[in-house]
């Protein structure tokens, strides 16, 4: 203890001290002070990340300096123990930063991301990552490995539920809020986080929707699709780290993809965080065949810019040995040490080093509960309302089947580590204690859970569905089924559920369905047998009276899905800012149904669609309904010409025209009609949210910067080209009266 109070005292007198103690210290310099003081293995130490597996084994490594971070302790008392050691029994003290995956809250369980997503509400978002930075940061986490921003186009990949879907605007706006709410107003707050943004780059485009699996992006679809939301993530948002994705991009794996992390991320721009692979990623490489072994993995991982290696261990072992054969250089060490280090004395780590971890306080707090509520009312997408079911005006009697309506584990989504599901309170539980008193509610599961394909119980269920008034449904799938790992190449309803619905519709036509998922499931079928659809996602902790609220009329739903809905698989990919085809659709072609026998060979219309499905969607980006309905007024420009450093102002009424308030979230889509590359056929902008009482019409704006239309043409520069541009304002992206304006 003597040895380290002395250090500390040195530390000062060197210039090692904090902004407070002397403000004329610059953060660079202070980093500049404590580099020129480590060896070769300490500044090895901080370029290493373990894992909590085995923490007796870790003490000793981090005793020896060789751990700059330690990933998913959760218990105060261990990460205080591993602290200490790093803090008092090595040379220099340096504190370890405690990573875990923190994604959609920590205790306090929210919507899965794709969920918050569909609520286009940044607010609620960013107040639901602040809660769980909170929480987490009381068990002495100090980053987490979120949010994810992945463009992902393809529903049978799992980790889409860890993403905000598939544009590249909102996914940026979701992102931005995210982080700010991770990271607070100030890093050095013991309750903020670093956030880390993932993965760089392009994984959401893994080759059939199959996760670790290859991409094939140009540049060009990079700068002007996927790279977009880690841009603003980077410049708008002070993002603290970036994870490397596990994918390999026209061969090159992103863990040594100098060309992302270095041209792009440092240089294009001045990113100033660290870079952390994703697990084990690094000696992965030899596994895709981009090395031959996990010395060669670290050279090139080391050479692309990844500052820091997640548990694989590769540049423990190899590092000495590559700087002696002149394979990597000092300086290249001295960087990624610098930027760990930026982001340990940005979190404040080296003045408060151990955490109180007085969780009892802090977990579960009835605001953070109401959060969690309010956000899972806005995440929940009404997809169909026949007859205008919903809301229910109380009804005699309510028969409840399905597996997901008492599912507290599974309603809370994938990626959750640390939430526990007594907490949760399920649509059943919810709507009994709301209701029981005055509704005749009789539960029947059916089916155990999602999987299920006993049918045994389906005499019962039909006999209880005919005596009811109404019945709701609640099917999906498990938790387990999305996430990282869980690709699937069949998106209907697991087990017998469909068989359930059927069933169920067949005996009573007041059939209203709700379906938790981690992602979009072919549910054609489903939606045409009930008379209302609600897709709630896994919403989280607060989930069921989220459902129940929104059942009864107590919340309006405003929700917009943030994802496409294909009709079946083999509409995969389909997403709604593709490129328009030299012959596409116009929805004059002949259905298979319909071609008459032996039809000569070019009579279909040699358009872009399936014969057996069409060309377009079940649900398209932007859709969802609203107990209100809103009328949509002509749609104005405030120029008609637009030149260099000038806004567009897009104004147009908008009325509720209904007996219900509400929130219509108002979409701004552009179109470029000629360029020097193909664009898409619409493009998400800008949006707004707009809440207005029964018969109120108000006047709206929405802005539309020319600095909106850049994009990288022809000669890979970002600008906006001179031209004529389509622009809608609407309910979704296939909605909205066309205007037009031009770029001179």
């Amino acid at each position: 203890m003597k040895n380290f109070q002395y250090l500390v005292l040195l530390f000062l007198l060197l210039g090692y001290n904090t902004s407070a103690q002397n403000p004329a210290v610059s953060l660079e310099k202070k980093i500049e002070v404590l580099l020129n003081k480590m060896t070769l293995k300490e500044k090895i130490g901080q370029m290493n990340q373990l894992s909590a597996d085995d923490m007796e084994s870790n003490y000793k490594e981090i005793q020896k300096g060789m751990a700059g971070s330690v990933l998913s302790i959760t218990n105060p008392e261990i990460a205080n123990k591993a602290q200490k050691i790093a803090v008092e029994q090595t040379r220099l003290g340096i504190p370890l930063l405690f990573g875990r995956d923190v994604i959609h809250g920590f205790k306090t369980i929210f919507p899965i991301p794709l969920g918050q997503a569909a609520s286009f509400n940044t607010e609620l978002v960013e107040k639901a990552a602040r809660v769980a930075a909170i929480e987490a940061s009381e068990t002495g986490i100090r980053w987490t490995f979120a949010p994810m921003i992945d463009i992902v186009r393809d529903p049978r990949w799992g980790r889409i539920a860890e993403s905000c879907g598939e544009d590249p605007y909102l996914t940026s706006v979701m992102g931005i809020a995210m982080i700010k709410g991770f990271q607070g107003k100030d890093l050095s707050d013991p309750s903020s986080i670093a956030a880390c943004a993932k993965h760089f780059a392009g994984y959401g485009a893994a080759e059939g929707g199959r996760d670790y699996n290859t991409t094939n992006i140009t540049e060009r679809q990079f700068r002007n699709v996927y790279l977009v939301p880690f841009e603003q993530a980077v410049k708008k948002a002070n993002l603290a780290t970036i994870m490397t994705a596990f994918n390999a991009n026209d061969g090159i794996p992103s863990s040594g993809n100098e060309f992302l992390l270095k041209q792009i991320l440092r240089k294009e721009w001045s990113f100033k965080g660290f870079v952390v692979s994703d697990w084990a990623s690094i000696t992965e490489m030899v596994d895709h065949g981009f090395g031959s072994d996990n010395k060669v993995a670290a050279e090139k991982a080391i050479n692309a810019g990844v500052d820091m290696e997640m548990v694989s261990g590769s540049y423990v072992a190899y590092i000495e040995s590559l700087l002696k054969e002149k394979k990597i250089s000092i300086a290249t060490i001295d960087d990624a040490v610098s930027n760990i280090l930026r982001i340990k004395f940005k979190l404040g780590l080296f003045e408060n080093p151990y955490v109180k971890g007085n969780t009892a306080s802090v977990f579960y707090k009835e605001e953070y509960l109401e959060l969690a509520e309010k956000l899972a009312e806005e995440s929940v997408v009404l997809l169909k309302n026949e007859t205008q079911i919903l809301p229910l005006k109380k009804p005699k009697t309510i028969a409840v089947f399905g597996p997901l309506a008492d599912a507290p584990h599974d309603q809370m989504g994938t990626w959750v580590f640390d939430g526990d599901k007594s907490h949760s309170i399920t649509p059943i539980v919810a709507l009994r204690e709301k209701y029981g008193n005055d509704i005749n509610i009789i539960y029947e599961p059916v089916l155990k859970y999602s999987r299920d394909v006993d049918s045994t119980g389906f005499d019962k269920a039909r006999k209880i569905a005919k005596e009811a008034d109404v019945v709701l449904l609640f099917i999906g799938e498990e938790s387990i089924l999305s996430g990282e790992a869980h690709s699937l190449s069949n998106l209907n309803l697991q087990g017998v559920q469909s068989q359930l619905l059927t069933t169920l519709a067949k005996s009573n036509a007041n059939l209203i369905t709700i379906i938790l998922a981690g992602r979009p499931l072919t549910i054609e079928n489903e939606v045409k047998q009930s008379k209302a659809i609600l897709y709630a996602w896994h919403p989280g902790t607060m989930g069921g009276p989220a459902i129940v609220n929104l059942l009864f009329g107590k919340a309006n739903p405003c929700a917009k899905l943030p994802i496409t809905f294909p009709k079946n698989i083999g509409q995969i990919p389909m997403y709604y800012n593709h490129l328009k085809t030299g012959r596409p659709a116009n929805g004059s072609e002949l259905q298979l149904n319909n071609i008459p026998v032996e039809a000569a060979q070019t009579s279909l219309g040699n358009k872009s669609y399936y014969l057996d499905s069409g060309s377009d969607p079940l649900f398209p980006f932007g859709y969802g309904l609203s107990y209100s309905t809103f009328e949509y007024g002509k749609t104005t420009l405030s120029n008609t010409v637009l030149k260099k450093d000038e806004t567009l102002v897009v104004t147009f009424t908008l009325k509720n025209v209904s007996n219900y308030e509400g929130t219509e979230i108002v979409q701004l889509y552009i179109r470029d009609i000629a360029a020097s590359v193909a664009l898409p056929i619409r493009e998400l902008k800008n949006f707004q949210r707009v809440d207005l009482k029964p018969g109120e019409k108000r006047l709206i704006q929405l802005k539309l910067s020319i600095d909106d239309l850049a994009f990288y043409g022809i000669d890979m520069k970002k600008k906006v080209e001179a031209g004529k541009f389509d622009l809608w304002v609407g309910s979704n992206s296939l909605a909205g009266e066309k205007v037009c304006f031009e770029v001179q």
